[in-house]
């Protein structure tokens, strides 16, 4: 673990993280009164049982699905995340229209190891898990494969966002 650390820390281009900017998700008639804010940084202090639990709250009543983007602010790829996105509003547009965000800190300082064991093993960072509003896992995905040069895919991002969204239902 601690070598995959060191690798991606130092093969990596750090940059500065930006700021996600919150869009509200576009339910047609839905007026939410959320008091749910997701979060902008990975912060090993955050409890991640609450933070799921509220993620799930939003989610029930946005009639979403949960995305927990696993990284750490030692990961240079967590930070060409956030500025893909910060660059690509049609992208975040995409996943704050179906997901609410959580953002989990795998880190020296706090692995999360209990928590993570309920999901897939994960073998490189950023990696993402999409849950159902109940918190049940939909998906296990390796960011490696939206990768494109030193950033993401747009096109590649958005069928991804748009193959695990919530189904509408009938």
């Amino acid at each position: 673990m601690f070598f995959l650390l060191l690798v991606t820390l130092f093969t990596g281009q750090v940059s500065a993280s930006a700021s996600e900017t919150a869009f509200a998700p576009s339910q047609a008639g839905t007026v939410s009164s959320s008091t749910y804010t997701a979060p902008d940084k990975y912060d090993p202090k955050r409890d991640p049982d609450k933070d799921l639990a509220a993620a799930e709250a939003e989610a029930k009543t946005s009639n979403r699905y949960i995305i927990v983007i696993v990284g750490g602010d030692w990961c240079s790829w967590c930070h060409i995340m956030d500025d893909f996105f910060h660059d690509h509003r049609d992208v975040t547009a995409l996943r704050e229209k179906n997901y609410v965000l959580m953002k989990l800190n795998m880190s020296r300082e706090n692995e999360n190891r209990a928590f993570l064991s309920r999901y897939p093993k994960i073998r490189g960072y950023p990696h993402i898990f999409i849950l159902d509003a109940d918190g049940k896992l939909v998906q296990s995905q390796p960011t490696n494969v939206l990768e494109d040069g030193r950033t993401y895919n747009v096109k590649r991002f958005k069928k991804f966002l748009e193959e695990f969204a919530p189904k509408p239902s009938t």
